[in-house]
C-alpha cells in the first residue's frame, strides 16, 4: 500500500520513523509539505518521496493521512475531494468529527485519530474511530499504521474521542507539569538544578514503569507505599487538603469540554 502524509511536521515524522522501523518501504510513503526546508529534512532523514503539490503527492496513494492544523483541514479536504475513489482517509487533527471530514472530502473512508507526544518516541498511545463505511480491511491498514508508534484503543463511539483528548491527548502536558512542580521541590529542599531534574524524571518513570509492569490496581501500589505515620502518609495528606485528586479530575473534564467545543466550532468551515 501507498501512504501519503499530508503535512510533515512532528506527527507525521513520528508516523513515518515508526513505520520504517517496523520494515515499510520508504519508496511507498509520500509527504505533501509546503516547507522548502521541510521537505530537505523528510527527504534527509527518510528517504521517502517529498511534494509540494498536493494532487501530485496523492496520486497512486491508497492511504491519505491528514497531518495538518484543524484550522487547514476542511479546505484541504474539498482541494482534495476530486482526487478521491475510495483511498482510505486517516485524520490526526485535533477536534475535527469523522464525519466533518467525510463531508469536506465526499468519502465516507475515514478514520479519526488522535495521537499523543510520547509517538516521537514510540510509545504513545492513540485514540482511534471509524466510521460505519470503512471496511475491516482498511481497519487492519490504520491499525498497522498507528501502532507503529505506540498502543491503540478503538472506539465505538466518536463522542468518547474527546475523553481520549483529555485523558491521553492532553495528559503528558499534565505529567510535565507534575514533574516541573518536583524539580521545583527538590531544588527548594537544596538539590541543584540538574540533580533536580534526574530525582524526579528517574522517579516518575520508575513508578510509571513498575505501573505498567503488572496488573495490581494504582491504588495497592500507592498504599504500599505509605506507611502509617511516615513521610509519604504526611505528604499525600497534604495534596488531600489541597484537593489535588478532585482538581486533576476537574482539568480533565475540562479538556474533554474544549474538544466538544473545537469539534462544533471548526465543523462549521
Amino acid at each position: 500500500m501507498n501512504i501519503c502524509f499530508i503535512g510533515g511536521g512532528n506527527m507525521a515524522s513520528a508516523l513515518i520513523g515508526g513505520l520504517l522501523g517496523r520494515g515499510f518501504p520508504a519508496s511507498q510513503i509520500g509527504v505533501v509539505e509546503i516547507s522548502a526546508d521541510n521537505r530537505v529534512r523528510l527527504q534527509r532523514d527518510y528517504a521517502v518521496h517529498v511534494h509540494e503539490s498536493l494532487e501530485q503527492g496523492v496520486a497512486g496513494s491508497q492511504i491519505i493521512v491528514f497531518a495538518v492544523k484543524p484550522q487547514q483541514l476542511g479546505a484541504v479536504a474539498r482541494q482534495l475531494a476530486p482526487q478521491l475513489s475510495g483511498q482510505l482517509l486517516i485524520s490526526i487533527a485535533a477536534g475535527i468529527l469523522a464525519t466533518d471530514l467525510a463531508r469536506w472530502s465526499n468519502s465516507q473512508s475515514v478514520v479519526r485519530a488522535m495521537p499523543n507526544t510520547p509517538a516521537l518516541i514510540h510509545s504513545g498511545m492513540t485514540g482511534v474511530y471509524a466510521l460505519p463505511a470503512v471496511s475491516a480491511a482498511q481497519r487492519e491498514q490504520a491499525q498497522s499504521i498507528l501502532a507503529a508508534v505506540g498502543e491503540t484503543l478503538w472506539l465505538e463511539d466518536e463522542a468518547m474521542m474527546d475523553g481520549v483528548t483529555a485523558i491521553s491527548g492532553s495528559g503528558p502536558a499534565y505529567v510535565f507539569y507534575f514533574i516541573e512542580a518536583l524539580q521545583q521541590a527538590a531544588q527548594q529542599l537544596g538539590f541543584n538544578a540538574e540533580d533536580a531534574r534526574r530525582l524526579s524524571l528517574a522517579t516518575f518513570l520508575g513508578a510509571s514503569k513498575l505501573a505498567a509492569s503488572g496488573s495490581e490496581e494504582v491504588s495497592v501500589l500507592r498504599e504500599r507505599v505509605t506507611s502509617k505515620n511516615g513521610t509519604t502518609e504526611r505528604a499525600l495528606m497534604s495534596l488531600a487538603a489541597s484537593h489535588v485528586s478532585e482538581h486533576i479530575v476537574q482539568a480533565a473534564q475540562a479538556a474533554a469540554t474544549r474538544s466538544r467545543e473545537m469539534g462544533d466550532e471548526l465543523g462549521k468551515a
